[in-house]
């Protein structure tokens, strides 16, 4: 993380008694983007916590007091909570990670249960999950370091389908499969909308089916296909929106780079989320933290 521009604005000796009002007044409203939004982006806290802040009077840009959240920043200001810098947010980062069974997508567990950050290689900042697997499902996670960018990949509106490949011990004919076409509503009230099923292969009393959905709440593949009689005894992840497995081993994680990230992101994804390409014709780039392939700890 680079250390921000200073703005070489003239200080004065005197201490400035002038609030936040008088700022806001003088700044150019068609640029940056609101305070919270942005200190949530550099990793200072929530934004509901930063308001909080504001409200205890604990920010100050460019050395006035800042009273309200409704007040954009650009970057290039001098920010300070709690009288320590603010350094910029980093750019948009994102990971394809192969999770294997035995693991928890949380950060810590009550029960004990090892989780996957604890198999991460330590060369990787902090990354959040865009979405979860649940303790025994496989295959693809999407891991970033922006809160912002993962709420943006997770909301319904983008339409993104999530693929799977699952073996359930049931009768898996394409006619049983094919009703979950109109979506679903199970004895709980949860309703599922269009879940695609395709038949792949049996093998005695099990078959291995390949599903797509485009919602993503909590264990519904295995929900679905118990409805309709089935029992999923593997489910492995293959793909979410543009990105798949392919050939990532078990436990590995491959960064990938900003180019790819736009290419494949693109209009599904607002713009000013994304990494920005590298403005220097043919610079060559030190590989990112991460970007190797790592194998799993045993």
């Amino acid at each position: 993380m680079t250390d921000r521009r200073e703005t070489h604005r003239a200080k004065s000796s005197k201490p400035c008694k002038r609030r936040s009002r008088g700022l806001a007044a003088e700044t150019n409203w068609s640029e940056g983007e609101r305070i919270a939004k942005y200190l949530a982006r550099a990793g200072i806290a929530s934004r509901r916590e930063i308001e909080a802040k504001i409200e205890n009077r604990e920010i100050r840009v460019d050395g006035l007091v800042l009273t309200t959240p409704a007040f954009k920043v650009t970057g290039r200001e001098d920010i300070r909570v709690n009288g320590i810098p603010v350094k910029a947010p980093e750019p948009v980062r994102l990971w394809l990670y192969h999770k294997v069974s035995g693991l928890i997508t949380t950060t810590n567990d009550p029960e004990g249960r090892r989780t996957i950050f604890q198999e991460l290689p330590k060369s990787l900042p902090r990354t959040i999950t865009i979405g979860r697997l649940d303790l025994t499902t496989e295959g693809l996670l999407l891991l970033t370091n922006s809160g912002e960018f993962a709420r943006a990949m997770e909301l319904p509106s983008t339409g993104f389908q999530r693929i799977y490949r699952a073996r359930a011990h049931g009768d898996a004919s394409q006619a049983v499969l094919d009703t979950l076409k109109d979506g679903i509503k199970l004895e709980d009230g949860t309703r599922f909308t269009s879940i695609e099923a395709k038949l792949e292969r049996s093998t005695g009393t099990n078959s291995w089916i390949n599903v797509s959905l485009s919602e993503g709440k909590n264990r519904e593949v295995r929900k679905a296909l118990e409805f309709i009689g089935l029992k999923v005894n593997r489910l492995i992840r293959t793909q979410y929106g543009p990105f798949d497995l392919a050939d990532l081993r078990p436990g590995a994680v491959r960064e990938l780079d900003a180019a790819k990230i736009r290419e494949s992101l693109s209009g599904a994804i607002p713009d000013h989320l994304l990494p920005a390409l590298a403005t220097v014709p043919g610079a060559k780039r030190r590989p990112p933290a991460g970007a190797r392939l790592h194998r799993r700890r045993r």
